[in-house]
């Protein structure tokens, strides 16, 4: 498989899908209830049809792993995760940031990631054979090794609220001990920015392989270090990651272990 062609196709396929969310109108009568707090509208589902038909022409053999189930949900060899819209919240009330996530999976393990962020027009990517980059520039995550000098990226589960005391109490604890803590509302995003160098490192529970797979890939291949909160591998499908620099990563993940 000839990765730097599936890259820059599928980049197409996800800039003309950017480009319809980013000239698309919504009202309040087009949002649409998932859950609690899961909120979803006809642009989600139309992006994520642009998405899955692009995709499956380019590699007609593999299945789809996608947020808003437009497409049948049959694994194979090879899959694409798709969040069609990461931020929908963001998008309702017009708030930047929100942004379109693919990745490429061949089996467990995540070949090829995509995050654009459609109002700075930034296009994250990476596959297994190349470094990280952003508009084609190549980036790097951060050198910061002083726990006081990091910047640190967060979420907030949306409807999970059992580890709610235990979350806030790292929170607290990170925010005393940092230079400060952000929480933009796209994981795709704060993953992204953590490969680039914006964030020194970036934690979060609660989420789907969707929200994550592209964005951990950017940030490996960045020379970040990605784990679930036991430091194992288990963070595309197990709802918890943590992304960092090789020296802000372990700091992270101590204070999460002092808690959850």
């Amino acid at each position: 498989m000839n990765l730097d062609h599936i890259l820059n196709q599928s980049v197409e396929i996800v800039l003309e899908a950017g480009d319809y969310i980013r000239k698309a109108k919504i009202n309040q009568s087009d949002i649409e209830v998932k859950s609690l707090n899961s909120l979803v509208t006809y642009v989600d589902k139309t992006s994520e049809k642009i998405l899955v038909e692009g995709l499956n022409k380019l590699l007609p053999e593999a299945g789809f792993i996608t947020e808003e189930n437009t497409v049948s949900q049959e694994k194979k060899e090879y899959n694409w995760i798709i969040d069609p819209l990461d931020g929908t919240t963001n998008f309702i009330h017009q708030l930047p940031c929100y942004s379109i996530s693919v990745a490429l999976n061949k089996g467990e393990k995540t070949i090829l990631g995509i995050v654009y962020e459609i109002n700075q027009n930034e296009c994250f990517t990476a596959h297994i054979e190349t470094t990280s980059k952003l508009n084609q520039k190549e980036i790097k995550v951060t050198d910061t090794v002083n726990f006081e000098d990091s910047l640190i990226a967060t979420g907030f589960p949306y409807d999970d609220f059992t580890q709610q005391e235990n979350y806030l109490k790292i929170l607290g604890n990170l925010l005393k001990k940092t230079r400060g803590v952000r929480r933009f509302g796209s994981a795709a995003v704060d993953l992204a920015y953590t490969a680039c160098g914006r964030f020194d490192a970036y934690y979060e529970s609660n989420l789907n392989s969707w929200d994550v797979a592209a964005g951990a890939l950017i940030a490996q291949q960045a020379g970040g270090i990605v784990s679930d909160f036991k430091n194992k591998d288990n963070y595309i499908f197990g709802k918890q990651i943590l992304a960092g620099n090789k020296h802000i990563h372990p700091q992270v993940l101590s204070e999460i272990k002092n808690f959850l």
